[in-house]
């Protein structure tokens, strides 16, 4: 495309970018007359390397941000079967769609892959870290304080909600008072002495705090979005987790990357690292570029050099990354790399069949969480504190669930067609059908009365990762666990009795396997180079201007969704990047044009 044009046609009104920009195809490869040479690159795009590529930029810094997925505006997310089939990524097959699907030997995991990373398809929960919580675990069993605090990060956090736009769920407002699953959860807590409340989410239900919340209403951008697309308030769909196609959700591309292109960031789609190294004045990044199937330019590489280098690939990406090229860094910490991985405590469990409506499809996918205390709360020696947060689906997913009710479906079909074959014998004149057919729909009670459950917290970041026949492996086991997991799983059955429910395990369970959609671990974050493979500001120990901001720097579970604490970790380390001494930019001044390139 040229600058002129949108990425995607998408929905409602595109915006022009400014024709002052730069624009470089992802696909292309730049001349070795200096151009690809930068202050920074960033791998990723994702929480993490979204904010340093932010911030850098503002600062006057020449960024370049290097992604492997594609772009998706608003409108561009995937529906239709046909479409959603290839929706996966897998470029030795041809997929370069969103959903990463891992398989483990202790879990299976969900990522993305996609420009804005992890928040595509997140559940938009902004929850800070618990104050008690920052604890790593020892191998004797005992904890030490982690290298930083919630006191190091308070400030950081706050920048971070500002820009994602952090606001509870407007419930007593109408029509969100009607939020059946938010009210069936308050209920349930109430009734069971657990604590209860709203959780704040990078959604828009209006343009600014002094608007009233209203679905579907066109959004005023403060700044001209990445996409140039226009975007509007959540409709209440229950997309989240697939991609909002109105842009509602405050994504990564909508804020951090949208700032960073305005402030010159060279963004790059379809463009995988797989090889980094040191080179004289700094780094070497070699990536792949990969073109959709429909092209027939076929996938090539190209180098570019950086003064620094940032890694915010994921926790898989990153640590994928580091292993397969930790030859070229020997000062590292080898011992440590992969370590302590954990999936946050992740468990997905169901509230069958409730007493009352839940109706999990109309709203965002998240609403609310009741928060299980801690041993470090004062809880009884042992405790694991943990989340368990209401649910949602698409609401096309309803018709699928209740397309799963083959013999009670099968049953009103066969009275139905009974009937109409007994008139028809009879010669009955019954020509007025809206009561039978709506008793051929059946109660659809599966859908509406039943309600996703999930939870999160403080499971034991004992597990590791490794290169298996060159690909990457994780060995880890719920077994280390099953008490803090069977504490979730008590606390969700009563949450279920409370509202008349049946609690069911997912299927994973049977295997004493999860899934995790926040994997965590792998770089670990140490107070000196013996406890850890980067130092609290997430510069690798014995490789300067090497830095990992993901979540693979978490020395342990988060506890809470780790989006926020990830982007506030990564607010403050590029505050110390830019006050370090040696931070000044060395290709241009902060007054430069911006520039923004990108490919659909």
């Amino acid at each position: 495309h040229s600058c002129a044009e949108p990425i995607n046609a998408g929905i409602g009104v595109f915006l022009h970018r400014p024709t002052a920009s730069k624009c470089v195809m992802p696909n292309s490869v730049l001349p070795a007359n200096g151009e690809s040479d930068f202050d920074v690159a960033v791998v990723g795009s994702g929480f993490g390397a979204s904010v340093m590529a932010c911030r850098l930029a503002e600062a006057g810094w020449t960024v370049v941000v290097l992604e492997r997925g594609k772009p998706y505006p608003p409108g561009s997310f995937p529906r239709q079967p046909v479409d959603m089939r290839t929706n996966f990524w897998n470029p030795t097959h041809g997929l370069l769609g969103l959903f990463d699907v891992h398989s483990f030997r202790g879990l299976e995991a969900l990522t993305a892959a996609g420009l804005g990373g992890g928040s595509l398809i997140y559940a938009n929960v902004l929850l800070r870290k618990d104050e008690r919580w920052f604890v790593d675990d020892q191998p004797d069993g005992t904890t030490a304080p982690w290298p930083i605090s919630l006191a190091d990060l308070d400030q950081y956090y706050e920048l971070a909600e500002d820009v994602l736009g952090a606001t509870l769920y407007p419930f007593g407002v109408a029509p969100y008072n009607e939020t059946a699953k938010t009210k069936a959860m308050a209920s349930a807590a109430k009734a069971r002495g657990m604590a209860w409340d709203l959780v704040p989410l990078a959604v828009s239900f209006a343009n600014n705090k002094e608007e009233t919340a209203r679905p579907g209403v066109h959004l005023d951008d403060p700044l001209t979005n990445i996409h140039g697309a226009q975007r509007r308030t959540c409709r209440l769909c229950g997309e989240c987790d697939i991609g909002c196609n109105d842009g509602a959700k405050n994504t990564l591309d909508h804020t951090y990357l949208s700032l960073a292109a305005m402030h010159g960031a060279d963004v790059r789609t379809l463009c995988e690292v797989t090889t980094i190294r040191p080179s004289v004045n700094g780094f070497q990044v070699v990536c792949t570029h990969h073109h959709d199937h429909r092209q027939s330019t076929p996938a090539h590489t190209s180098t570019i050099t950086a003064r620094k280098l940032v890694i915010g690939a994921g926790t898989f990406g990153s640590t994928q990354l580091l292993l397969r090229n930790r030859a070229a860094f020997p000062g590292m910490n080898q011992r440590l790399l992969g370590t302590k991985f954990c999936g946050n405590g992740d468990l997905l469990g169901f509230a069958m069949s409730s007493s009352t409506r839940l109706d999990p499809a109309s709203a965002p996918v998240i609403t609310s969480a009741i928060r299980l205390p801690d041993e470090e709360d004062g809880e009884p020696n042992g405790v694991r504190g943990a989340y368990i947060q209401d649910a949602g689906f698409p609401q096309f997913v309803s018709w699928l669930v209740e397309g799963t009710q083959i013999a009670p479906t099968a049953k009103r079909a066969a009275v139905f067609a009974a009937r109409r074959l007994w008139h028809r014998l009879r010669k009955t004149n019954r020509s007025e059908l809206s009561a039978e057919i709506a008793g051929l729909m059946g109660a659809a009670k599966l859908s509406s009365h039943s309600m996703p459950l999930l939870g999160m917290g403080r499971d034991i970041p004992d597990g590791k990762m490794s290169l298996r026949d060159g690909q990457l492996d994780v060995d880890w086991t719920t077994a280390t666990s099953l008490a803090y997991f069977g504490r979730v799983r008590q606390a969700m059955r009563e949450i279920s009795t409370e509202l008349g429910a049946e609690f069911q395990d997912n299927p994973l369970w049977w295997f004493k396997r999860v899934i995790t959609v926040h994997p965590l671990g792998g770089c670990p974050m140490g107070a000196d180079p013996a406890s850890g493979v980067v130092d609290q500001w997430g510069e690798v120990y014995g490789v300067p201007g090497l830095y990992i901001v993901d979540g693979s720097a978490m020395p342990g579970p988060v506890g809470a969704n780790p989006s926020l604490t990830i982007a506030a970790f990564a607010e403050r380390v590029a505050r110390h990047v830019l006050e370090s001494a040696d931070a000044k930019p060395s290709h241009r001044s902060a007054t430069s044009q911006p520039a923004t390139s990108q490919s659909s």
